[in-house]
């Protein structure tokens, strides 16, 4: 209950800095009768309405995780931070196999099924977002294949 009320007071308090941001949004000089305020107020007083309900109708104290577990939610983060950095450098199929294969393997730690998930997904991903949708993705590295 408690963790909820205090999460719930921040929430409030970056909802109401939000809402103060937009109040320094400038208008445009052509007509709109709504306005371009209308859409981040609205964000921002839904979230301070969702804030208060935390804080006055919290839910009951949670289970929280062992330190294993969260510290296999930080790895998980280190391999997506190291995935993003990768992606410049050797391309897109090499990074996604590997990041994928491990937080496969995280799921469930069988080697070779975590491997063919990596190599599965990545093929996939690469057909879905270059053919696709049309995003212009380097498949490997310049350095290997010109």
């Amino acid at each position: 209950m408690a963790s909820d009320r205090i999460f719930g007071l921040v929430m409030a308090l970056v909802a109401l800095a939000y809402i103060a941001g937009a109040t320094q949004i400038q208008t445009s000089f052509l007509p709109d009768p709504v306005g371009p305020k209308a859409f981040p107020f609205g964000v921002g007083i839904l979230g301070a309405l969702c804030a208060l309900f935390m804080v006055f109708k919290p839910d009951a104290e949670p289970e929280w995780p062992t330190l294993s577990t969260f510290g296999a939610i930080a790895a998980a983060a280190f391999v997506l931070v190291l995935y993003a950095y990768a992606l410049k450098p050797l391309g897109f199929l090499i990074p996604t196999a590997i990041t994928a294969a491990i937080l496969s393997y995280q799921i469930s730690p069988r080697p070779k099924y975590a491997a063919l998930a990596g190599l599965g997904l990545s093929s996939g991903l690469f057909i879905v977002f270059k053919f696709a949708l049309g995003l212009g993705l380097v498949a490997f590295p310049k350095m290997i294949f010109g």
